[in-house]
């Protein structure tokens, strides 16, 4: 069983940067990891992903604004967001893939002047 804990939400304004990070409890250098999003009133939609090789895939809405990488080694993923919208707004949840599926208690993140 992995715990995740996400950490570096906020309050930033409409062209802002933020960085979140995700730690695991557990090695995850052969999982997947993902940042999913869920807004008010709607869906959770995933943001992005990496493999455990680093190969990265983003959603449509955030590709070239947003960055994954992973620290094997101290168990982290993060998520680089750069020209922050309000439509961004959201919690944002780490996903650790493989096997089971586990998830963080999320993180908010608010964009608005």
């Amino acid at each position: 069983q992995v715990q995740l804990v996400e950490s570096g939400g906020g309050l930033v304004q409409p062209g802002g940067s933020l960085r979140l990070s995700c730690v695991a409890s557990g090695s995850i250098r052969f999982n997947v990891m993902a940042w999913y999003r869920q807004a008010p009133g709607k869906q959770r939609e995933l943001a992005a992903f990496i493999t455990s090789g680093g190969n990265t895939n983003y959603a449509d809405s955030v590709k070239g604004r947003f960055t994954i990488s992973r620290d094997n080694a101290k168990n982290m993923v993060y998520l680089q967001m750069n020209s922050l919208k309000p439509e961004d707004t959201a919690v944002y949840y780490c996903n650790c893939v493989g096997p089971g599926s586990y998830w963080g208690k999320g993180t908010l993140v608010t964009v608005s002047s």
